[in-house]
């Protein structure tokens, strides 16, 4: 998900840098919709849960692009440095946000907030900082998920994943090998989103989930196989898009993949309750519109300095509003949940509140926190005290 530092004489993506803010700032909609939604085919954003299978098409391109060229003057510990400092600073913050919020969503939508001992809370904390994945046992909220006070760090937890296993192996791949291993995963995602279950890891309870490829955020067989089929087809396909370097050329190419973009993950949910077409629907956006889209914003030009601006912009703030925001979220979703009967003015002012809190939430983490914390670790553990891209 993160936005990747190119080396310094390579040009930027600034194309791509901009999608990534666009997909981030639907996400942030999504979830203040996903509030009121009864079920996943009912969410007025629907496909939104796709952007996280757009960043890892994203994340493989970048890292692809970025470091494909340099590992004759880096090591693999070279590598997992840059990466941590790019990475980590914000999942730290992320989860502090998440601590520092814990409690006021207390009630019944999370029904172990204030039911749990401290010495667990205190551990899941430590444990979050350190992209350690709580399991089952762990869970001080009641949502299952990996980092209590930050859900969306699952998605972070599969990211380093990739970096680990590019590092080691991804990167030591022939095209044709690379290309084999994306069809292979590329059948995996079929497999999820057409619910055809051919291994036997998805359970009849993921009724409500079916046809979609919602998951990847616990620790158990059908999740982790969930997060595993989200991660490898997006990111080995973006690995070998970066390899390959066919590109489509397109007259104001940003606006273009942007709509796209943003129609593809705001569209209606097919059949409710979801059936085969919509697993169809899910597996085209992520096996075939998520690719061109990343091509053709690779391949396209950016003119005007406003244009520039607004993608570097979009760009910069795009990972600390997707790793900040959820803490709001679970407030906003707690307050709607105690609140029912509250006007229908209320719950937009809230939710309107919650999405202009979460930008300048994630502006002033950006500027104040992890832009200074990443030169400081730069200059410190990557330059030897000389300033470079990390």
């Amino acid at each position: 998900m993160a936005l990747e530092s190119y080396a310094a004489s390579k040009p930027r993506y600034e194309i791509l840098d901009g999608l990534r803010g666009v997909a981030a700032m639907t996400v942030v909609v999504f979830h203040l919709f996903e509030t009121y939604a009864a079920s996943a085919s009912s969410q007025i954003i629907n496909h939104g849960y796709l952007a996280v299978d757009f960043f890892f098409v994203l994340s493989g391109f970048v890292v692809g692009y970025a470091y494909d060229d340099r590992w004759d003057r880096m090591s693999i510990w070279d590598f997992f440095k840059r990466r941590l400092v790019r990475l980590h600073p914000m999942v730290i913050m992320g989860t502090v946000l998440g601590a520092c919020f814990y409690f006021f969503g207390q009630g019944d939508v999370f029904p172990h907030i204030g039911h749990v001992s401290g010495w667990k809370v205190l551990a899941a904390f430590v444990m979050g900082c350190l992209m350690i994945p709580c399991g089952p046992k762990m869970d001080i909220r009641g949502w299952g998920e990996m980092n209590s006070f930050n859900g969306p760090n699952w998605s972070l937890t599969w990211e380093y994943l990739a970096n680990i296993l590019y590092a080691f192996v991804f990167r030591r791949l022939s095209l044709p090998l690379l290309g084999l291993c994306t069809a292979v995963a590329g059948f995996c995602t079929l497999d999820l989103c057409l619910d055809m279950n051919v291994w036997g890891l998805l359970s009849e309870g993921r009724s409500a989930q079916a046809y979609t490829v919602i998951g990847g955020w616990s620790l158990t067989p059908e999740q982790l196989y969930i997060g595993a089929t989200r991660l490898f087809y997006p990111f080995l396909c973006g690995l070998l898009l970066s390899r390959v370097k066919r590109f489509i050329k397109v007259r104001g190419g940003f606006w273009w993949c942007a709509a796209v973009l943003v129609a593809a993950l705001a569209f209606p949910c097919i059949g409710r309750p979801a059936n085969i077409f919509n697993g169809a629907y899910n597996a085209a956006c992520i096996m075939l519109v998520f690719p061109l889209v990343v091509v053709t914003g690779a391949g396209s030009a950016l003119k005007g300095k406003k244009s520039i601006a607004l993608c570097n912009a979009l760009g910069e703030i795009s990972y600390p509003l997707y790793i900040t925001h959820y803490p709001l979220i679970y407030m906003q979703t707690n307050w709607a949940a105690e609140h029912p009967d509250a006007p229908l003015y209320a719950h937009i002012m809230t939710a309107a509140g919650v999405f202009v809190l979460s930008v300048l939430l994630a502006w002033a983490c950006l500027k104040l926190y992890d832009i200074p914390v990443r030169r400081w670790l730069t200059e410190r553990f990557l330059t030897h005290g000389k300033r470079s891209a990390a």
